[in-house]
């Protein structure tokens, strides 16, 4: 077992002194190895699979005019998307665990080298059906890269000193969140779409060398794999996942025979009951080990990040529809809407994480979640055929402003008191929550969009296909009222995020002895 002892683990006792019974944490190392440049090594790999969790839907057109142009169905080039969700959220319970078994570095190389390879094929694909299985390949390897960030900081920096460190890690998940459009719009409108998956070669080639050179090798701590937990979980969350996925496209349906979308779902949350029970009955090691929830912190982060990521992914698509279809903008164009919100929550990641440091997570989170809620609320309001253009920046700046507080504070809270050996468990379930969120966003917004349609436009039921540029303004009136009222429902389920972080407390790292 090959460990490499830096500053700040709390596994690692002294940096030089070997590792004996009497070595104890609270020896001075010299030299200390600072936790920072690794920590920009991982960040590098983890926005960009954050990136391509968003950037395709602007390629969507593009790859089906080039790979599936013979029919008008748009439901085959959707599983460009869904694939990649689907193999990046299923083994995400799992893939944590084995960081822990066999190191996080370990993983995270792995998992960015099987990424890297499968973008290139994704670039190189001839057919539609090559695209989709390669698009899978890419999130398993996102899969086993996503949860070994969040382990390295909760083992290299202090408890006390976590908060900074969190603070990049949240400000990169919103930000790829919001910027993968944008990236994808000016890459397939100046080089074609091939271009959103060749640029993760050389990227992902840099990310690897850093990592390699940068991360640590951590100790790693033996566990049992848990083989009927890592069963059941997986079938529970293939169901529940691949149901949300495909409901709008079935009308929430029969998919095939006696087979319903909401059987599927059903299935899926009773396996997940018999998973939990199972966890419980466990004697030796569970994959899931429940005593992690008994840190209120940790739950209560859980619920609000799946709440954030609802919201987060929900908002996009509206306000996509609405900009480009009700004012005719161009994709790079929309995208660049969201440049004062990737500015603000960048920019003031790291301070809001140093703040973090000395004060109690709900001065960040509160504010924060308010904001955030508040500025969908604005882009409600200003939804509508005489809003200037550049009146949509403010929303964007408040939410880059709210996502500082909201994206690191989380992280920071969620894995600053639990044990450094549960580090890779408790990324894995925050990892899962925050993914299983967003496909709820996905499907519930695609619902009530139609719902909203058709409620404001009567025979119309879901969004113009094949119309670019302005809509007839008989149209775009009632369309912008839809697109309106749909940013409503992200706004309403930040409120769960925000009713769940004010049952925080202090953390256990922060509180005078």
């Amino acid at each position: 077992m090959t460990e490499q002892r830096i500053a700040g683990d709390p596994a690692a006792g002294a940096a030089s002194a070997p590792a004996t019974p009497s070595a104890t944490t609270t020896a001075t190392p010299a030299p200390e190895r600072s936790p920072w440049p690794a920590l920009w090594a991982l960040v590098i790999g983890f926005f960009m699979i954050l990136v391509d969790t968003t950037i395709v839907s602007v390629a969507n057109p593009a790859i089906k005019a080039a790979l599936d142009p013979d029919t008008n169905n748009l439901d085959n080039v959707v599983w460009v998307t869904s694939a990649y969700l689907l193999a990046y959220a299923v083994p995400l319970l799992i893939t944590g665990r084995l960081g822990d078994r066999f190191g996080p570095r370990n993983i995270y190389l792995i998992g960015l080298a099987i990424f890297t390879l499968a973008s290139l094929g994704c670039g190189l694909s001839s057919t539609l059906g090559m695209l989709i299985a390669l698009r899978a390949v890419q999130g398993f390897g996102a899969a086993l890269m996503a949860p070994q960030t969040m382990a390295v900081i909760t083992r290299t920096f202090p408890a006390a000193h976590r908060g900074a460190a969190m603070g990049l890690w949240g400000a990169t998940s919103g930000v790829a969140m919001l910027v993968g459009p944008l990236a994808g719009g000016l890459l397939v409108d100046g080089l074609g779409w091939e271009w959103i998956f060749f640029i993760n070669v050389p990227v992902g080639v840099v990310g690897f060398i850093a990592a390699w050179i940068l991360v640590p090798k951590l100790e790693t701590h033996m566990h049992r794999f848990d083989i009927v937990g890592v069963f059941l979980s997986a079938i529970a969350m293939f169901l529940i996942v691949f149901g949300l996925q495909e409901a709008e496209h079935y009308d929430w349906g029969v998919i095939w025979g006696p087979i319903s979308v909401w059987s599927l779902i059903a299935a899926g949350v009773v396996v997940l009951g018999l998973f939990i029970w199972q966890q419980a009955k466990t004697k030796s090691e569970p994959l899931v080990p429940l005593g992690l929830f008994r840190d209120r912190n940790f739950s209560m982060s859980s619920l609000a990040i799946a709440g954030v990521g609802f919201s987060v992914t929900a908002m996009s698509l509206p306000m996509m529809f609405f900009i480009q279809l009700a004012r005719g903008l161009t994709p790079t164009e929309s995208a660049l809407l969201l440049i004062p919100m990737a500015v603000f929550a960048g920019g003031l990641a790291t301070p809001a994480g140093r703040l973090l440091d000395r004060v109690d997570p709900r001065v960040l989170l509160i504010p924060g979640i308010l904001l955030f809620g508040g500025a969908l609320v604005l882009y409600a309001v200003l939804m509508n055929g005489d809003t200037p253009i550049w009146m949509f920046l403010i929303p964007s700046a408040i939410m880059g402003i709210g996502s500082a507080g909201m994206w690191g504070p989380l992280a920071t809270t969620a894995n600053r008191d639990l044990p450094v050996r549960l580090a890779g468990a408790g990324s894995s379930i925050y990892n899962t929550t925050r993914t299983v969120g967003s496909v709820l966003g996905s499907a519930a917004i695609a619902a009530f969009m139609q719902a909203r349609l058709e409620a404001n436009l009567p025979g119309i039921g879901e969004a113009p296909a094949g119309v670019t540029g302005t809509l007839p303004p008989s149209i775009a009136e009632g369309f912008s009222v839809a697109m309106a009222q749909s940013m409503l429902l992200p706004a309403a389920v930040s409120l769960v995020a925000l009713a769940a972080v004010s049952f925080m407390h202090r953390p256990i790292a922060l509180r005078k002895d």
